[in-house]
């Protein structure tokens, strides 16, 4: 067995290990929060059901995200070397609870023993490229009745160099073996550990097998466009229609329609992860500057407007207004006299403060609120002169497929460059929508999500995934580029609230969060997501993506990949 000193610059006491060997419980359960490197913390012995409970299946399954495993250690007082407990499977990989004696000097120089206790992953491969994103709550369970466990939090990227995590002094040994403390009886411990895993990469995840899914390629400059291209292929009503467009005189360099034809295509029935360099050809954006100099919501205008020209004259035209396309009416109303001016506009998506607001609610709140135009800020009446007045904006319809982008990213005046709010802010998996309109629609405005855009990072970049209700059932994917896994439905809404609280679960980072969502209308549900066939693919584009297999199968394997 390897083992490696105590790493330098390690102010959470956690150290990196290798491997050697003893009964696992296995069971779906809650993760907890906190900080790796915090202070000890007392917490109640039951362990506590997740309040979102995961798919049965999900949780036998090896592939499941999550899972709570104990490993017993019998004659404690004589361990000597460490041990590792049998393997628990979670996202494929195997598991392991460490535990070792592990002695270090005091500031006065006296020696102290403790109990170590660490996560490994994956220990036994010899792979250096894969990586898993995890956080765990280690615990040491108490042996009385209603007796306190005692635990400790981490949060790691698992890889290669660093397969284990931990505490290399989870507790005191003199506390472990003292009777009172309950936590040791007949000379016997237990230690659990509650593991919530994403999805790994650099090993053989099978996306297709798993979720029925495949992902897209990071090309290392298209930032949030893999998230927003998931996010058009699953409404299933537009994806029908971008099969239908002509395209078979297209410049194949300059043409998004055909890109994304093809782009599309290979998501529905490649096995592999699909690549996107012919589609940022298509739009003249070949760097990273060309697309951090555009937002998310530049990026989706411009994506649909191409598209929305390339179906006029077509049978699918009016595809793109059909879906996203709402009304609002902006008026300004005098107060003293009986005066109306009002300009009815057109919108394919929405803006909603974030900052200073608590939820959905009081940004659409926000968004409606009226503003007085009085004082030196009168309103012009025209032939009525000045006038005090109201300002404001009332929707007149809503669209079947509704994009709010939140306003996470703003313009600071005085560090002349754009800021990133991190702030909590709820959003929820059933909204209504009625008090912004006026006049009230035929249909109930009630709203079911469908996505969730995710950012971690700051302003200066980051990371971007998708969280997707493919069929607005309530049955969650995460798509991290090349990666498709199933999540919990806490994993794809309340973990991207953002905000920042030390009693928050651990899985919530701060600078994680929401930054667009997708809701589809209840009453467009099943036309929106209706089901998208072979036959319902125009032959030119099936002969277009089979021609180019078999220009593949020439060189490679012919299940190898989907690329470029």
């Amino acid at each position: 067995m390897n083992h490696v000193n105590d790493k330098e610059n390690q102010n959470n006491d956690v150290e990196e290990m290798d491997t050697q060997e003893v009964e696992t419980v296995e069971a779906a359960n809650d993760a907890g929060g906190g900080d790796g490197g915090g202070e000890n913390q007392q917490m109640n012995g039951e362990t506590q059901d997740q309040s979102v409970s995961q798919d049965a299946e999900m949780e036998e399954d090896e592939a499941r995200s999550e899972a709570t495993f104990r490993y017993t250690v019998h004659g404690f007082s004589k361990l000597k070397e460490s041990q590792l407990s049998p393997p628990c499977y979670v996202r494929n990989l195997p598991w392991k609870i460490m535990v070792m004696p592990r002695t270090s000097q005091t500031q006065d120089r006296q020696t102290q023993r403790s109990l170590g206790f660490f996560l490994q992953c994956n220990g036994e491969s010899e792979s250096s490229s894969w990586s898993c994103y995890a956080v765990a709550e280690l615990r040491l369970l108490s042996q009385k009745e209603d007796g306190e466990l005692f635990s400790r939090k981490i949060q790691h990227l698992f890889y290669s160099k660093e397969n284990d995590w931990g505490f290399s002094h989870f507790m005191s040994w003199q506390d472990v073996l003292d009777p009172e403390k309950g936590f040791i009886k007949d000379d016997t411990i237990t230690l659990e550990v509650h593991v919530v895993a994403d999805a790994p990469h650099g090993v053989s995840w099978d996306s297709k097998k798993h979720t029925g899914y495949v992902g897209l390629k990071n090309q290392g400059a298209t930032c949030y466009m893999n998230s927003l291209l998931q996010t058009l292929y699953f409404t299933n009503q537009l994806r029908k229609a971008v099969y239908k467009m002509p395209t078979e005189s297209d410049d194949s360099s300059k043409s998004v329609a055909l890109a994304l034809q093809r782009v599309f295509h290979e998501l529905q029935f490649c096995d592999k992860p699909v690549g996107t360099k012919k589609l940022t050809k298509s739009f003249g954006w070949e760097t990273l500057d060309s697309f951090m100099q555009h937002d998310v919501q530049e990026f989706l205008r411009v994506l649909l407007d191409k598209l929305e020209s390339k179906m006029k004259g077509t049978c699918v035209e009016g595809t793109v207004p059909k879906l996203f396309e709402g009304k609002m009416v902006s008026f300004i109303k005098c107060k003293n006299i009986d005066y109306k001016s009002t300009r009815v506009e057109t919108f394919y998506d929405i803006q909603l403060n974030i900052k200073g607001k608590k939820n959905i609610e009081e940004s659409f709140h926000d968004y409606i609120a009226t503003e007085v135009l009085d004082g030196d800020n009168k309103y012009d009446a025209g032939e009525h002169g000045l006038q005090d007045a109201e300002k404001g904006v009332i929707f007149a319809s809503f669209p079947p497929v509704l994009h709010l982008h939140l306003m996470r990213f703003q313009y600071d005046p005085i560090t002349d460059c754009s800021v990133k709010f991190n702030d909590r802010f709820e959003f929820y998996e059933k909204i209504n929508l009625e008090s912004y309109l006026q006049p009230q629609e035929p249909t109930r405005a009630d709203y079911t999500l469908h996505a969730v855009l995710v950012h971690s990072g700051d302003n200066h970049g980051g990371h971007y995934v998708v969280f997707i209700n493919p069929k607005g059932d309530g049955k969650w994917c995460k798509f991290d580029d090349d990666v498709v896994s199933r999540c919990t439905k806490q994993e794809a809404i309340d973990h991207n609230f953002g905000g920042h609280d030390d009693d928050m679960n651990m899985t919530v980072k701060h600078c994680t969060n929401a930054y667009m969502l997708v809701y589809i209308r209840d009453s467009e549900l099943k036309n929106v997501l209706q089901e998208v066939t072979e036959e319902d693919i125009p032959q030119e584009v099936r002969l277009e993506s089979n021609k180019k297999k078999q220009q593949l199968s020439v060189s490679l394997d012919s299940k190898t990949m989907c690329s470029d």
